[in-house]
């Protein structure tokens, strides 16, 4: 799966030289994140892949679909600035979101069964000036999000609140791994 400045994402086949599918042609907002669903739907066993984009948009298509140019089977506003990062949470209906909003509320959980009007369960106000990334951890049900100023904010989707925030950096976290075990977590950042 390749996603691009232009905004378009492509999914290609290791064997074959032209792209299987376009998901997004070119002339839509650049490509900031983009992930398979290792979970995939519950209800017909299919793969997904989400991508997220610079004017704050995330969608979702089913993989396994034969037309050429899919549409999305979610496709909904996250912040009103720009959705930076993604994951999806457990299952297939519950995604969480990093970016920026006019609100600060730059961390929110989703849940994809719902209307978009309805999608939203939970919105953090964290990280001034824009969340850059997003760990999800699944043995802790903790999301631990990066920065614009270098700040770490660790969350506890159950509880629906931020546990730790520190400053981490004195530059824009870039970059967040989580160890198996999630005893350790490493961030990069743009310095």
């Amino acid at each position: 799966l390749t996603g691009a400045q232009d905004g378009s994402v492509r999914m290609f086949e290791w064997t074959r030289p032209q792209q299987l599918v376009c998901f997004r042609q070119a002339g839509n907002a650049r490509v900031t994140r983009m992930y398979f669903n290792s979970q995939g739907n519950k209800a017909n066993h299919s793969l997904q892949c989400g991508v997220a984009d610079g004017e704050g948009f995330l969608s979702i298509w089913q993989v396994n679909q034969t037309t050429s140019n899919p549409k999305p089977y979610l496709s909904w506003q996250c912040h009103s600035k720009t959705t930076s990062d993604f994951a999806f949470i457990t299952s297939s209906s519950l995604v969480a979101t990093s970016g920026q909003s006019n609100d600060n509320r730059n961390v929110c959980l989703w849940d994809t069964l719902v209307s978009s009007g309805n999608s939203l369960i939970h919105a953090f106000t964290c990280h001034d000036h824009g969340a850059t990334v997003l760990q999800y951890a699944p043995k802790h049900q903790l999301l631990i999000s990066g920065g614009r100023k270098g700040y770490i904010c660790i969350f506890d989707i159950r509880q629906r609140q931020i546990l730790y925030t520190f400053q981490a950096h004195e530059s824009a976290v870039k970059a967040l791994a989580l160890d198996p075990s999630e005893d350790y977590f490493v961030t990069g950042s743009a310095e």
